[in-house]
């Protein structure tokens, strides 16, 4: 496959993305976007789900999440573009308002995430060394990730790079302390089989848990969204996908495991998103809470990061897809930047840090994901009909079935999800509704209908 790097104008006639991330750079951007902060932040609640045994559903997660992934990388091989999931719905349903709310929710899962990051910057981790105004730290803080995503995304991987060397250096300290604890006779294996069964079934426990624990492993599918940005796409994203969600997912079950050696449920759950510095006062009391705390710090800061570069660039794909002003999809002439999109989605981020409590949005969130990923599941299915010109990764046909059916029962009420996200969820979708009205209106007042239509970039 050639190599498109030196590629210096796109399909609309202005600058092309710059292709700078090989297989390595493509496997860090996978394994920090899958850790970010989630397995920080959700220890304590999963756990108040299922009880001690935690890493079952981090397992589940990890099952139902890699054989979406299967779908993806089928997509992303036959149509390695920006956009992802809004790509791929548009092609194998040709519905825009069906498309719209598609990048509609994964633009917000990718705002909002970072919104949070943004907000646990401020007052979680920063707090423990210095105290400052919020919400004008998160303000800050989200326009210097704006800068650094305009700067390139050379720059941009680079940093995520050390960034996640340092996050998985936090979790494997998690896991040395539990082994040490473990082997100096402390901990209790039998709560890795205990299940919260008070008010609920055990099979409700572990689907709720699982339905919180799968935000965790999300984030995969934002790769997609860097297609262009990628040295033969094509070949590398198989391997980079793959491993870097097993990476991922054994790291968070070694540290769901250690949690559950060293703390009962009840006290990782009254800890809340300071449950792996519970574990960590409990295994090794004379660990300095500062250097685990400076660890989070970073780790919110390349969460953060990784979903604004995606937003930036699905806003970027829909664009060239004619779904949304083509504005949006304008090229910095000399960064090769989506600079447009990046000052459009650091707005919207800066209005949430400022004026909403993102706190109830986690869990719609992983809601409104999971419905993106039923439908992903599906158009894979759908676009086999549409023959590609060129080999690539294939998934094995009951893969993508099976996900859509644990996807779409993930979503329902029947796995113990709370009312509350399907409430937050109809009020986010509404606010898509409206917009979809506004931006139909703008397209149709701005571009004639043959301007409307899809530009289809060189496949490399």
């Amino acid at each position: 496959m050639a190599d498109t790097t030196t590629e210096q104008t796109g399909p609309t006639g202005q600058p092309s993305l710059k292709r700078v991330m090989g297989s390595k750079l493509l496997l860090f951007f996978v394994v920090g976007d899958i850790i970010g902060t989630g397995v920080y932040a959700l220890t304590g609640q999963v756990a108040g789900r299922v009880g001690g045994a935690l890493w079952l559903p981090f397992l589940i997660a990890f099952v139902v999440a890699i054989m979406t992934a299967f779908s993806y990388l089928e997509l992303v091989g036959k149509y390695p573009q920006a956009a992802g999931a809004a790509l791929y719905t548009h092609k194998a349903f040709k519905i825009r308002f069906l498309t719209f709310m598609v990048a509609f929710a994964v633009m917000c899962s990718g705002i909002t995430s970072a919104s949070s990051a943004a907000k646990a910057f401020g007052d979680t981790y920063l707090a423990e060394f210095i105290t400052a105004p919020m919400p004008l730290v998160a303000i800050l803080f989200v326009i210097g990730l704006g800068l650094i995503n305009f700067r390139g995304v050379s720059e941009s991987v680079k940093t995520n790079v050390v960034l996640t060397c340092i996050e998985i250096g936090g979790l494997l300290i998690i896991v040395g302390v539990g082994v040490w604890a473990v082997l100096n006779g402390n901990g209790d294996a039998s709560r890795l089989v205990e299940f919260d069964t008070e008010n609920q079934t055990m099979l409700v426990a572990i689907t709720s848990a699982t339905s919180l624990a799968f935000f965790a492993m999300v984030g995969f599918e934002d790769s997609v969204n860097m297609a262009e940005e990628c040295k033969d796409p094509i070949r590398i994203f198989p391997k980079a996908m793959l491993w870097g969600m097993v990476i991922a997912a054994t790291i968070y079950i070694l540290v769901s495991v250690t949690s559950s050696l060293l703390v009962p449920a009840d006290d990782l759950e009254a800890a809340k998103s300071s449950a792996l510095l519970k574990v960590l006062d409990v295994g090794a009391p004379g660990f300095p809470r500062e250097v685990f705390s400076a660890i989070g710090l970073f780790a919110v800061i390349n969460s953060a990061l990784i979903n604004m570069l995606m937003a930036s660039r699905l806003l970027y794909g829909m664009a060239n897809q004619r779904i949304i002003p083509k504005q949006l999809g304008t090229v910095h002439p000399f960064r090769r930047s989506p600079w447009v999109a990046i000052v459009f989605t650091s707005v919207i981020a800066i209005g949430l840090v400022s004026f909403v409590d993102i706190s109830v949005l986690g869990g719609t969130t992983a809601l409104l994901l999971l419905g993106v990923f039923a439908i992903v599941n599906v158009a894979v299915l759908v676009l086999r009909k549409e023959k590609s010109a060129h080999r690539h990764f294939r998934a094995p046909t009951i893969v993508p079935i099976l996900a859509a059916i644990f996807c779409v029962y993930l979503v329902t009420p029947l796995s113990g999800r709370p009312a509350r996200d399907y409430k937050v969820a109809a009020i986010l979708l509404g606010v898509g509704v409206v917009l979809w009205g506004i931006n139909w209106l703008v397209m149709r007042a701005t571009h004639s209908e043959e301007d409307r239509q899809p530009i289809e970039p060189p496949v490399g």
